[in-house]
């Protein structure tokens, strides 16, 4: 003979919580602090490598712009061709986002 109780499922015990582990614990958002510090780490591997490239071409080369005429190590003559292509694509896109909010605005 069977009872009803005997074909009834156990149910499972609670999970425990720990003092570690409050039983509402709540999931903190990254903020901007966390993107500013890997912004950093990143941008300080970028500067490591942008030493050990100068460290390695320093050969003088010779450098006309513009009438000026002088000598400086290769990877410093890069590196200020790439602040100026940097400088200029900032110029040009700052430009554009002007653009756009007076766009916005209307």
């Amino acid at each position: 003979m069977t009872h009803a109780h005997d074909s009834a499922e156990i149910p499972e015990p609670a999970p425990e919580y720990t003092e570690a582990e409050p039983r509402h614990a709540k999931k903190v958002k990254s903020g901007r602090i966390s993107g500013v510090w890997v912004a950093v780490i990143v941008a300080l591997l970028v500067l490591v490598l942008l030493l050990i490239f100068i460290l390695q071409n320093l050969d003088t080369v010779s450098v006309h712009f513009f009438g000026i005429d002088g000598s400086m190590p290769l990877a410093v003559a890069m590196l200020f061709s790439v602040i100026a292509g940097g400088a200029l694509v900032a110029l040009i896109g700052g430009a554009r986002i002007l653009q756009l909010r007076r766009q916005v605005r209307r």
